[in-house]
């Protein structure tokens, strides 16, 4: 009987053990790893590593690639991912603009599609458009397709995929946007809040070296904070860590979406609506000034569409405020942060790095499973 096609029986796959070696294999890159390395990485026994990775080549998502010279026996065989097996779709949903992407196990970007949006035109508007750009999308998806990572402005529920009152939109109040996508899609879907995915990309992508603990400052249509504690993501017992652009620092400042008044991400739009960068700087290092004498973290971390139009100024502006308090660095990413972020939100929980409750959602009954 022929072997499986690449990806398939993904999520009989979907253990422990066998995703804490995925991860490995996924962090070896192209050069691989021995199942001896393996198995002094993880704890387990050679047996059990040797059983679980011939499931995963059986599966075609890991492959042989060479061996390696040899210290005294036999010279070890070296297994690698296969990145080409399975794909994520990374969506965000921001306020104006949609950006859909196609990512392979190793996260490397497959096909990336940006249109108009219009988050306030309603419901079936903004899930029209979702589905139409990740139909467009899927098409270059050769392997399994595992599901799709949504990220969005909050406040929302991670955990049930169930939007709050997102602030300047509060039509979405309550709207069940994971189960309508995976009805839609046929596809498992997980959401989370664009600053959060983004701060989960930044740590499985390595963009964030030693830091345990940072904070991924976004500053586009709105302004939002990711943060990431002893190395996890921090979301609150409520869901609702991270709403950085709602502390108040002027108390007669102008009217915030929210409901106060002299919200930091007020004051920082309405500098960057006139044209003052350094001004939107100064304030964006306030905010993230208070942020770290609360939190004694280690990076601060700067990004979004509204920033990176002049990285320079935000930077220098926030270590200015910071005043060596913290390291300051724009994302690496760029552009692409929130998105690859979204991907990594399907990713995480085939490589055993999702530690946040819930996870992916199945598509309604009667749709396609990946």
């Amino acid at each position: 009987m022929p072997p499986p096609p690449p990806g398939a029986n993904l999520t009989a796959l979907r253990d422990h053990n066998t995703a804490l070696l995925l991860g490995l294999l996924r962090d070896a890159g192209p050069d691989g790893t021995s199942r001896a390395e393996l198995a002094a990485r993880t704890g387990l026994t050679p047996q059990a590593v040797s059983k679980i990775t011939a499931r995963l080549r059986t599966a075609g998502l890991a492959a042989e690639a060479g061996r390696r010279a040899s210290t005294g026996g036999k010279p070890p065989t070296v297994l690698r991912l296969v990145p080409e097996a399975a794909h994520a779709l990374g969506v965000h949903l921001d306020r104006d603009a949609l950006t859909v992407t196609l990512v392979d196990l190793s996260g490397a970007e497959t096909v990336t599609r940006t249109s108009p949006l219009d988050l306030g035109a309603g419901a079936e508007a903004v899930l029209d458009a979702v589905t139409a750009e990740v139909t467009r999308v899927r098409a270059g998806a050769a392997g399994a397709l595992l599901g799709a990572g949504v990220a969005l402005p909050g406040p929302l529920d991670h955990r049930t995929g169930v939007l709050h009152r997102v602030t300047g939109f509060p039509r979405w109040d309550g709207f069940p946007l994971r189960d309508a996508l995976a009805e839609r899609l046929g596809l498992p879907v997980v959401v989370d809040k664009d600053t959060n995915a983004a701060a989960l990309g930044l740590v499985l992508r390595g963009c964030v070296g030693a830091a345990g603990s940072f904070a991924y400052l976004h500053l586009g249509t709105g302004l939002g904070a990711g943060l990431v504690l002893g190395g996890a993501v921090h979301r609150g017992a409520r869901t609702g860590a991270g709403e950085f652009g709602h502390q108040v620092l002027r108390l007669d400042g102008p009217p915030c979406p929210c409901g106060d008044r002299g919200c930091i991400e007020a004051l920082c739009l309405e500098a960057v609506a006139r044209g003052d960068g350094p001004e939107a700087a100064r304030l964006l290092g306030v905010g993230a000034a208070n942020l770290v004498r609360l939190l004694d973290i280690d990076l601060v971390l700067l990004g979004g569409s509204a920033l990176l139009k002049d990285p320079g100024t935000y930077a220098a502006g926030v270590r200015k405020v910071l005043g060596g308090a913290a390291p300051v660095a724009v994302t690496p990413a760029g552009g692409r942060t929130v998105v690859e972020g979204a991907a990594e939100l399907v990713l995480a929980s085939l490589f055993g790095r999702d530690r946040r409750p819930g996870g992916l959602t199945s598509p309604a009954p009667g749709t396609s499973r990946p």
